[in-house]
């Protein structure tokens, strides 16, 4: 699987604009999501690193619930599958 390149605070901005989730707080360079659906709460953390580690990529979209082949789609960078 090729490696995504991109930077914490992109990953910030798809999560709000195609996911649904909102932004909470901020410490440092940590970025805290929330996205609420039905009676469950979803919460993310996103370091806003100038390029995101895959696994920190992985964590944060565990986190979120979210599958990385939509992630992808969502985020134009369908060509990394």
């Amino acid at each position: 699987m090729p490696k995504i390149i991109i930077s914490g605070k992109k990953v910030v901005k798809i999560l709000c604009r195609e996911f649904g989730f909102y932004f909470v707080s901020q410490k440092g360079s940590h970025v805290k999501l929330r996205k609420k659906t039905g009676n469950q709460e979803i919460i993310t953390i996103i370091p806003l690193h100038k390029e995101l580690a895959p696994g920190t990529l992985r964590g944060v979209l565990d986190l979120a619930e979210i599958d990385r082949d939509k992630f992808l789609k969502k985020s134009n960078l369908e060509d990394l599958r």
